[in-house]
């Protein structure tokens, strides 16, 4: 559900999906797209709108690891590389099966910026 509502909102924002559930190996990202010429690579969080801990909080450095590990995996894989790109987070409360609020962390500083050279 999260996931799904995350696409709905970028897409009303006029972002271009390129991929949903990228796998490299084990690792995965929830959404790759482009906002118009900045590659965006996207965790989407979902919690109950009652939960003690945020989505965005909810990120835990294991989580951030195998995250770092994806995006370098989707950034080896394309030619030319990106001009630039960045890394969002969504986070999807909800309430018996509905969403009562959506919040976009843009440009998330989750990890350095040396991602794309192979740190």
């Amino acid at each position: 559900m999260g996931e799904l509502e995350a696409e709905r909102f970028l897409k009303r924002k006029r972002f271009r999906v390129l991929a949903r559930n990228w796998r490299a190996g084990k690792d995965e990202i929830d959404l790759v797209c482009m906002d118009g010429s900045v590659l965006v690579f996207i965790e989407t969080r979902t919690r109950t709108a009652s939960a003690l801990v945020g989505g965005y909080d909810s990120i835990d450095q294991r989580k951030r690891k195998a995250l770092r590990r994806v995006c370098r995996a989707y950034l080896a894989q394309l030619k030319p590389a990106p001009h630039s790109f960045r890394f969002d987070v969504m986070e999807v409360r909800h309430e018996k099966g509905s969403v009562v609020d959506l919040q976009h962390y843009e440009n998330a500083p989750l990890f350095s910026k040396d991602i794309g050279r192979g740190l």
